[in-house]
């Protein structure tokens, strides 16, 4: 039977045999989630998610949502989908149950939101938002806002957004010019407008609840004089009933290439003066209080990019082995030749085998985020929490930045499968790819990851993180060396590691001199050297595993599977490390091109 959305011996593989993520359950915590209630709750999502949120793909594009005086409306097959996902208690999975979550392993909660966000991202966007607004709530919440808000929200009885970006201040938060002054009860009145906000407005739920970035009268300027407050739509009296029409009033919907059955809102707060928030958390401390929450939000853009990755793979696989269309390549002179599934041209092939690698890769990397994570909530020991947690750090920037431009790139090579089939809206390929897009855009552009990891990550408590993570990897390394079959895979990813260690140094050390300008230019290109890096030990470190069941003796069904890991390794090392090797050499010259250019030199005018 074809698998849709996501390969389920790839899931149960990286679950499994990877990471064996049912290890955990020998720490109290995650005592309940042995294997059998693993694969358990990964069957029942995959059930929902192709049962009942698939369903919603094509009409959530099509009918997309609508406007009207305020109101949004979300594509009618939402609204079920919506209630069968909170009755099974899907949105906050890792959660505690004291506030309506499950309390399972970060990393099985990826694993059922893999075939959920492939299912339909879009959809996804409302629950997904609503826990990171939670989170929140459960970090910086008193016990009195805790008792009012958590729960409701964990359960998705109600739900939540984030109102970060303004028309003047888009990514460059500190610029903001909405504002809070505060009332002799405590609460703040809030005044000011707010852009693209996913999941803003609709009609899903009876309350909405908006953490929002806002500055206090008197504050200082820039980052430093923001705070957070929690806006709900409707006010919430201490018994957590619903009062008066909180002022927070939706102007309009964006019109999108994408993702157009979520609603994305403007937002205007305190229009007629009628706004009321409250403090989340301290004064002034707002941005620090969402870069706490960003590793979260971040590793859910990636992992919405990856499915939709993902889910363009298995349809270009399954669509490959079933469109005939021209001779074997082997038989062109042979005129009773018959035609062949298209899998089996040479340059199909060459597409396949690139989208199996990256989503192979990308699954790995996403699934080990979020697995450091939960070895954190497992260790006692604090110096090995600091040391994970650093690693958690180096990645996410890779987990958000280079996973969603690789996703985007598997997209576009799945419409590419398709041939012309793929560019009409009759197949699933070119919403995939439009769905996709925003992902290297949202939670920083994909420039501000590549920044992020050059100029901040980079140099944590003095390299550290970097180095741990270099050390993960040569263990990878040592083991793939004790593998005949793996041996020049391994040589070819420790050449690329060792330089991609020169590039970093020379890179930070043009950073701090005066030609920074020179080094930032370069941090994209550096994010995807260090990704492709990351990929390549990803796909080693499974190629081990499949080599050594291979040489016990794996059953017959799984020798495909394990012969396929090989593979993707032997691929991804000699055809795209070399590429990698080019791009660093490339960095290395640190060309000032792009810096020396004088905007008139542009053109345009």
């Amino acid at each position: 039977m074809a698998q849709v959305i996501a390969d389920r011996r790839d899931v149960d593989f990286v679950l499994h045999e990877q990471l064996i993520v049912d290890g955990l359950s020998k720490h109290p915590k995650y005592a309940e989630f042995g294997k059998k209630t693993i694969d358990m709750i990964v069957s029942e999502a995959r059930n929902l998610a192709i049962k009942e949120i698939l369903p919603t793909f094509r009409e959530g594009d099509e009918q997309g949502c609508r406007f009207d005086n305020g109101q949004v409306s979300v594509p009618e097959s939402f609204k079920r989908a919506y209630d069968l996902f909170v009755e099974g208690e899907w949105l906050a999975m890792p959660e505690d149950p004291a506030y309506g979550g499950q309390g399972m392993p970060r990393t099985v909660a990826l694993a059922a939101g893999d075939y959920f966000n492939g299912a339909n991202c879009a959809f996804m966007m409302y629950p997904g938002l609503t826990h990171g607004a939670a989170l929140l709530v459960e970090a910086f919440g008193t016990e009195r806002q805790k008792k009012r808000f958590l729960k409701n929200m964990f359960t998705g009885k109600w739900t939540g957004t984030m109102l970060l970006t303004e028309p003047e201040a888009g990514s460059d938060v500190g610029n903001l010019s909405t504002s809070a002054k505060k009332n002799p009860d405590g609460t703040y009145s809030i005044t000011g407008s707010k852009i693209f906000i996913s999941a803003g407005e609709h009609d899903m739920v009876e309350n909405i609840v908006h953490p929002v970035l806002a500055r206090i009268e008197g504050a200082p300027a820039g980052t430093r004089g923001i705070s957070l407050f929690l806006v709900p739509k409707y006010r919430v009296a201490d018994d957590g009933s619903l009062g008066e029409f909180n002022d927070v009033v939706c102007t309009g919907i964006e019109h999108k290439m994408g993702i157009n059955g979520n609603a994305t809102c403007s937002l205007t707060l305190g229009g007629k003066g009628n706004c009321v928030g409250e403090l989340l958390g301290e004064e002034n401390k707002g941005m620090r209080a969402m870069f706490l929450m960003m590793n979260e939000a971040r590793l859910l853009v990636g992992m919405q990019g990856f499915c939709c990755a993902s889910a363009s793979y298995m349809n270009a696989v399954n669509y490959a082995r079933e469109r005939v269309q021209g001779k074997n390549l082997l038989q062109m002179m042979d005129p009773d030749a018959p035609s062949v599934p298209i899998i089996q041209h040479p340059d199909v092939r060459r597409m396949l085998i690139s989208m199996k690698a990256y989503v192979e890769g990308m699954r790995s990397l996403l699934y080990y985020a979020g697995f450091l994570t939960d070895r954190i909530a497992v260790s006692d020991d604090e110096a090995e929490k600091a040391r994970l947690q650093g690693m958690i750090d180096i990645l996410i920037p890779i987990c958000k930045g280079y996973v969603t431009d690789r996703a985007f790139d598997v997209c576009s090579t799945g419409v590419q499968v398709y041939g012309g089939y793929g560019f009409i809206r009759e197949y699933p390929q070119e919403q995939l790819l439009r769905d996709c897009r925003i992902t290297m855009i949202y939670e920083g552009t994909n420039g501000i990851q590549a920044m992020d990891l050059l100029g901040r990550k980079l140099g944590m408590n003095k390299g550290k993180p970097i180095m741990d993570l270099m050390g993960e990897i040569q263990k990878t390394l040592a083991q793939a060396k004790a593998i005949d079959e793996l041996a020049d895979f391994a040589a070819r990813l420790e050449k690329a590691l060792n330089r991609l260690a020169e590039v970093a140094m020379h890179l930070g050390a043009t950073a701090m001199s005066p030609k920074v300008m020179n080094a930032f230019a370069f941090a994209h290109p550096f994010m995807e050297a260090a990704g492709d890096v990351v990929m390549a030990w990803m796909l080693l470190w499974r190629a081990v595993i499949a080599a050594t069941q291979l040489e016990k003796g794996a059953k017959k069904k799984d020798q495909h599977f394990y012969e396929g890991q090989i593979k993707s390794a032997h691929y991804f090392t000699q055809a795209v490390l070399p590429v990698t090797m080019g791009k660093m050499d490339a960095i290395m010259t640190t060309c000032t091109a792009a810096v020396e250019i004088s905007e008139d030199a542009f053109g345009g005018k």
